[in-house]
């Protein structure tokens, strides 16, 4: 979750962090119109998840992420918006200042999103994203811009 508009889901986020080893995991959701950090935008989707290694803290708008070898699909679907990606990282870290996120790995992210502000699409890792959000990734590596 990055943005301007989107630090109102996060601005009022708890501390939080976690560190595990070998973990797997898969799921639904469906959140919206609660008056809760991270779900107060309606949305769905499905994911799956493994991996060895995952650590992450978050607080209010900044969070910052580091994971060792893994696997995911995540399919996720707005009012306004539609995502389908697959990933698979040797390594990857990544921080984020509420509009602002960096990622450094190596990851051949695969998919598409789009909705009625932009679109991205990624093939091996290597992709771009163009409207409100501004960015370019390289083989997992990549920098993004979240303008609104």
């Amino acid at each position: 979750m990055a943005g301007i508009v989107e630090m109102i889901n996060t601005f009022d986020r708890p501390a939080k962090a976690f560190a595990v080893g070998p973990y797997a995991g898969a799921g639904a959701f469906a959140d919206g119109f609660e008056d809760k950090p991270g779900k107060r935008v309606p949305k769905a989707g499905v994911y799956a998840k493994a991996g060895v290694g995952h650590a992450r803290a978050e607080w209010s708008i900044f969070d910052a992420e580091a994971k060792g070898p893994n696997a995911s699909a995540r399919a996720s679907l707005s009012p306004l918006s539609a995502r389908a990606f697959a990933r698979a990282e040797v390594a990857s870290a990544q921080a984020t200042a509420g509009p602002i996120r960096a990622k450094v790995g190596l990851a051949v992210d695969t998919g598409v999103g789009i909705s009625v502000t932009g679109m991205e699409a990624k093939l091996l890792g290597t992709g771009f994203s163009l409207g409100r959000k501004m960015g370019i990734s390289l083989f997992g590596n990549g920098f993004e811009l979240n303008l609104w």
